[in-house]
């Protein structure tokens, strides 16, 4: 097993290193574009936040949030990542989200 420690550092280093954060953004998009239209649509974008479950679990312990207060969330989520309402988001508006 291998624990890597990341700071705050090695995150900014990623972050502004357009080539790497671009590629590691575009192959999660594709990832998750599971009909492969360029688009994700709230489902398909929702499976990735229900993945990433982070409202589910709280300093790594998981907790048992209210549905209606979830599913809340992760419209407002959608509606934060979709600039254009057009329901659906776009490589564009997930990379400009960054």
């Amino acid at each position: 097993m291998s624990v890597e420690l990341l700071d705050g550092a090695i995150i900014l280093g990623f972050i502004e290193d357009d080539e790497a954060f671009n590629g590691s953004v575009q192959d999660r998009f594709a990832y998750f574009d599971t009909n492969h239209d360029g688009q994700l649509s709230y489902s398909e974008m929702l499976k990735e936040l229900q993945f990433l479950r982070m409202i589910e679990t709280h300093f790594g312990i998981d907790v048992k949030p209210d549905p209606e207060e979830l599913s809340h969330v992760y419209d407002s989520l959608f509606l934060q990542f979709d600039r254009d309402l057009n329901g659906a988001v776009d490589l564009e508006e997930s990379i400009y989200k960054f």
